[in-house]
Order: structure tokens, then C-alpha cells, then sequence
């Protein structure tokens, strides 16, 4: 099983990355990963929205990405700022539905704008980067 990677950034954090198998399974280990990299900064705080997030874009990659493996990534550009992304071999980027009330599915994308502070999609050379950012609330 692949490890972890990580590799310093201008902000002086590590970044953590991992690619797993396009299975829905996968979301398990990427929400660890989260949580992970967010101990470690001392962010547990945005742990639930970040494992969250990390779950939808997953989730979105498993369903409507190419190939066997995708990559999550998850970088600290600011002191209060995380990014967390998803990348994977589509280059189609992903489009927000408008699900009904019978509808099972559909509204990860909705949760993301919910809880992320931005989202958005990066174009790759081989695909996409689809992330959102989380921003540390400020303490009363």
C-alpha cells in the first residue's frame, strides 16, 4: 500500500498527499488523512469540515473520474488556511446539480460551498485538481 508523502511548503508546513484507488473506499482513508494533517498543525478544530469535504470530492472522483487511482492532497498555505484536493484523469469539471427532494445523490458539491470558505477546480495537463479551502474561524 502506497504511503503517505509529504514536502515542505513556502509556509514552512508540510503537505501531505496520497494516492489511493478509485474505489468508494477510498473516502476512509482520505478523511484520515485529514484529520491527520490537521493534528499535526494543531487545526483539529476544521477536522469534521475538512473530512467532510474530503468524503464529497472523493466521492465525485470514484463516480465520475478515469483510470484506477486518484490523489488527494491536502497543503497549508496560510496559518489559518487549509486546502484540501482532490485530483484525478477527468479533465470534464465537476458540475454542481440542483438534486430534487427524491433524489439520493447530488448534493456533495453543495455541502462543499456550505463549508469551504472557496472551492474550485484547477485544469491539469491530464486532468483536474477539484479543492476548497477551509479557513481557521476566529475564537470569541
Amino acid at each position: 500500500m502506497p504511503q503517505p508523502t509529504t514536502r515542505a511548503r513556502p509556509t514552512g508546513h508540510p503537505g501531505y498527499s496520497e494516492t489511493l484507488p478509485r474505489k468508494p473506499e477510498s473516502a476512509a482513508t482520505a478523511r484520515s488523512l485529514v484529520r491527520v494533517a490537521l493534528a499535526v498543525w494543531g487545526l483539529d478544530d476544521m477536522a469534521e469540515d475538512g473530512a467532510l469535504i474530503v468524503s464529497e470530492l472523493v466521492s465525485n472522483a470514484v463516480q465520475h473520474a478515469r483510470r484506477e487511482s486518484i490523489r488527494v492532497v491536502i497543503d497549508r498555505p496560510g496559518a489559518a488556511c487549509v486546502r484540501i484536493g482532490v485530483v484525478d484523469f477527468s479533465k470534464l469539471p465537476p458540475a454542481p446539480k440542483e438534486p430534487d427532494d427524491e433524489d439520493e445523490g447530488g448534493r456533495g458539491l453543495a455541502l462543499v460551498a456550505e463549508l469551504a470558505e472557496d472551492w474550485g477546480t484547477d485544469p491539469l495537463p491530464w486532468g483536474k485538481q477539484v479543492w476548497a479551502e477551509l479557513h481557521r474561524k476566529e475564537r470569541a
